[in-house]
């Protein structure tokens, strides 16, 4: 019988929430929490030899050594395929499924399932790693994707070809067209100056536009709000906001700071040196600056509040609700603008 490994978070592992994602890793034998659907499923094909468990933030925070250790675990199994989550839209735990996916199939050359949403950082990072079924944005979507999950794993234990129900790997294979690229360009063309149907090779990324609103009429009388996705927080880190794959923002005050100093602010993204930024955090969001025009009468005021996240991998999903959410807000306190800072 067929040996399947299966890697999940703290939470899936009924370890808790958010208070436990330091958990170091560890195994276990046999299944845990959603493992028990994979294993009544695959009864008679495959068994569930051992599960994997390490906690979202351990996993992202100490890369290389929760990397070594998880992939020692998966090794030790001897597995023939290996299941991640599924992550849903869960931010580090999909780029914690992505990270053990790529670990698997750079190291030990077996198959890796998962599940993931089509938002999720994990996905686009590390597709080409796996067979990740498209999944809802929560948990509550487990149904639906267990059974999307063991179809896969069934096809590759019969040895049959996969070809659908899952994201494309995004790898790139020759292939000899019947008319070179030019002529087949010019068709195209020609079907869309015609009005007709046709298929683009290169299908594009669908973006939303946001129309600006006005200028500002007077800085002098104006409100200025800073909103960052840069990391800056105060010393310490006290929301414990992630360095990649946000799941949330923090809100702090102003009112008592001039100037960042390295005993007071610090910046938690994970994606740039923040040797600098860490010296003096006013380089990340200049409240030193606009405190002083405001002083100098050049700007009306500052909102007391400064918000804070990091884009650092962080899904579309997340950073829209985060806006959603905080200019509700900054509408409430009569902002007249925000100036957004990045890394």
């Amino acid at each position: 019988m067929a040996k399947i490994v299966h890697y999940i978070n703290q939470f899936f592992a009924g370890l808790g929430g958010e208070e436990k994602a330091a958990h170091p890793p560890e195994k276990r034998d046999g299944f845990v929490g959603p493992g028990m659907a994979l294993s009544m499923a695959l009864e008679g094909t495959a068994e569930v030899v051992g599960t994997v468990i390490c906690g979202d933030g351990y996993f992202n925070e100490n890369l290389e050594e929760a990397s070594a250790k998880v992939l020692e675990m998966i090794k030790s199994y001897a597995p023939d395929i290996v299941v991640v989550g599924p992550g849903f839209n869960a931010g580090r735990y999909g780029m914690a499924c992505g990270m053990v996916a790529k670990l698997v199939d750079e190291n030990l050359h077996v198959p890796v399932v998962g599940g993931l949403y089509e938002e999720n950082p994990g996905l686009e990072i590390y597709k080409r790693h796996g067979y990740f079924v498209p999944t809802g944005d929560s948990a509550a979507t487990m149904r639906k994707a267990v059974p999307d999950m063991v179809a896969i794993i069934k096809k590759l234990l019969a040895g049959e070809a996969v070809t659908v129900g899952f994201f494309e790997k995004g790898l790139r294979q020759n292939y000899f067209a019947e008319k070179r690229g030019s002529r087949r360009a010019v068709d195209m063309l020609l079907k869309k100056i015609a009005g007709e149907e046709f298929i683009t090779e290169y299908p594009m990324p669908v973006f939303d536009r946001v129309t600006p609103p006005p200028a500002v009429k007077d800085m002098k009388t104006a409100r200025i709000a800073l909103v960052s996705s840069g990391g800056p927080v105060p010393k310490g880190n006290p929301d414990r906001i992630e360095s990649s794959s946000a799941s949330k923002y923090g809100t702090y005050s102003l009112k008592d700071i001039t100037d960042f100093t390295p005993e007071n602010g610090e910046t938690a993204h994970g994606g740039y040196d923040p040797v600098y930024a860490n010296l003096d955090l006013d380089r990340v969001l200049p409240v030193d600056v606009i405190k002083e025009m405001v002083t100098a009468g050049e700007i009306g005021s500052l909102h007391e509040y400064w918000y804070s996240t990091v884009g650092n991998g962080t899904s579309v999903a997340n950073s829209v609700a985060f806006a959603k959410d905080f200019a509700l807000r900054l509408k409430e306190d009569n902002v007249s603008c925000v100036i957004l800072t990045s890394t």
